[in-house]
């Protein structure tokens, strides 16, 4: 029966880096355990892989990966940026891993990019498996972190290597450089604009992610704003059908009076810019008129909502900018020695004929 894991911050052998016998006495178990919990976690009992998970957060162990590449090859590795994203398949994100991979070139760092699917979890698995490969920087999004990734950080960042959260830019930083902007003030100018307008009654529609956490933020913002200002809001939250166009159509329903399906809000902002356009064609399909009936507030600022017709009111963002922002601190810090610092990138609301 293994033996439970005690808490260790006890000064690591050699370079500073735990080893897998170090994990395997902290748990109790074999050093093989711990290897076949590394590889294949499924063939190892659920209470074994509990006290093993510990003793990795413990140790803070990561697998050395690089050592047995050059054992493999016979030669030096390049430089790497490990990243690590929400999502490869939603454009905003890509624009910003662009940035990035543009701003390194020429460094001689290639980009490592991992995408989470907005799992704080998974992220925590691909953070140790790229820490395995001795990155020489790395790229979180945003600051909402499982505490074992946390710890991961934290001690990349004592042994000289820059860690920066992109995205967001909030003092609860975790003593890491934050490139990005404040999610909540966007979502109070957000209800700002809409009240402005003249709309008395706002709803904010979040993203059905649990994980989306800057969507989250946005809609706290949103609703504290409408309650200062004494407005009636409410946030609801999409359905998850897959597709985010989809889901913003099968939103709007939540929009509307059951009965008589006619808006029960006068204007409503969305999570992100796909929701607010699939929900915009839905209610074009119902013969509502927008803003007349409802009227309606993205973020992002995608092509598509520009192409609709209302076209739609959006919040832009500094996508593209941030994973150049990104590049260019690190280069600094990894070719001059120049230290990180937090960066406030700049987001402006446009608004167009749907508000």
């Amino acid at each position: 029966m293994p033996t439970p894991v005690k808490p260790s911050r006890q000064p690591r052998r050699g370079l500073g880096r735990a080893t897998l016998a170090d994990v395997a006495a902290q748990a109790g178990v074999t050093s093989i355990t711990v290897s076949r919990y590394l590889r294949e976690p499924e063939r190892v009992a659920p209470a074994t892989r509990a006290v093993i998970a510990r003793a990795l957060q413990a140790t803070g162990y990561v697998p050395n990966k690089q050592a047995g590449a050059l054992a493999s090859a016979g030669s030096g590795a390049s430089r790497m940026v490990a990243a690590l994203i929400p999502s490869i398949a939603n454009s905003i994100f890509a624009e910003t891993v662009q940035g990035l991979a543009d701003g390194l070139q020429g460094s001689g760092c290639e980009l490592m990019l991992a995408s989470s699917g907005y799992s704080i979890e998974r992220e925590e698995a691909q953070l140790r498996a790229l820490l395995g490969w001795f990155p020489s920087a790395i790229i979180v999004t945003g600051r909402h972190h499982t505490a074992a990734s946390l710890d991961l950080l934290a001690q990349a960042q004592q042994r000289g290597t820059p860690v920066i959260e992109i995205w967001d830019h909030h003092r609860d930083a975790h003593g890491f450089t934050q490139i990005g902007f404040d999610h909540a003030e966007v979502g109070a100018a957000m209800a700002a604009h809409l009240i402005a307008r003249g709309y008395d009654s706002l709803a904010y529609v979040d993203s059905g992610v649990a994980e989306d956490f800057r969507a989250h933020e946005r809609g706290e913002g949103f609703l504290a704003t409408a309650r200062r200002a004494r407005v009636r809001a409410r946030r609801l939250v999409a359905p998850q059908p897959g597709e985010a166009i989809e889901a913003g159509r099968l939103a709007l329903p939540l929009l509307l009076e059951a009965k008589t399906g006619k808006p029960a809000f006068a204007a409503a902002a969305f999570a992100n810019d796909r929701l607010a356009c699939g929900a915009l064609l839905e209610a074009r399909a119902r013969r509502l008129a927008i803003p007349g009936q409802l009227a309606l507030l993205g973020f992002g600022d995608f092509a598509l909502g520009r192409q609709l017709e209302p076209a739609l009111s959006t919040v832009e963002v500094p996508r593209l900018e941030i994973g150049q922002a990104a590049a260019r601190a690190l280069r600094a810090a990894l070719e001059h020695g120049a230290p990180l610092s937090d960066q406030r990138l700049p987001w402006a609301l446009i608004a167009r004929q749907s508000s």
